[in-house]
């Protein structure tokens, strides 16, 4: 889980606790309860067939530097969290916060879902997409689907990140949500 524990990273968590006006540990669980639905719900959509897609999505983010909330466009996150999970929005929110037992709410969820999404594509376009300015196409739906599948563990649901968050317990408790939000 080496990839996933580089995305948490990467996460201003203190910073979002800041913003949010929530307890540091409460905004990190959130953190690791949205970064398994968030991918999965992207590796849903390029696995649906919008690979392309997301491939343009992140030749736009390659090279952010996102270092704290205020370098992170939230309207462009809003734009990101309803392509992938479009009407669903809300209900993958209350799935990611029932599987938490450490305060997280569907409120906080929908408040950092804009904040890490955006974190998230820069991190995925600068590991995909490395230090080219063209998008690998010769790596579309297997080489971004792996990469999003190893974030995830390859969808095993005995995978634990450091935090000891069940990645597999989440992804599996958001059921038919995750594939495709505005197709």
């Amino acid at each position: 889980m080496a990839q996933y524990d580089d995305l948490l990273a990467q996460i201003p968590i203190g910073d979002i606790a800041s913003q949010l006006g929530i307890d540091e540990s409460v905004a990190e669980a959130a953190v690791q309860q949205v970064l398994p639905g968030l991918v999965g719900g992207l590796k849903a959509n390029a696995d649906e067939g919008g690979a392309a897609s997301l491939e343009k999505a992140l030749t736009k983010h390659k090279g952010a530097k996102l270092r704290g909330v205020s370098d992170v466009d939230t309207a462009d996150g809003e734009k990101i969290v309803a392509h992938v999970f479009g009407d669903k929005k809300d209900a993958v929110a209350a799935k990611l916060a029932g599987s938490s037992s450490s305060g997280v709410t569907d409120t906080i969820i929908k408040q950092i879902l804009p904040i890490v999404a955006p974190i998230v594509l820069a991190w995925l376009a600068n590991k995909f997409l490395g230090g080219s300015s063209d998008a690998k196409s010769s790596e579309s739906a297997g080489g971004l689907g792996d990469l999003l599948g190893g974030l995830l563990g390859g969808g095993s649901s005995s995978k634990k990140n450091s935090g000891g968050i069940d990645i597999g317990d989440i992804l599996g408790g958001l059921g038919g949500l995750l594939g495709g939000g505005s197709k």
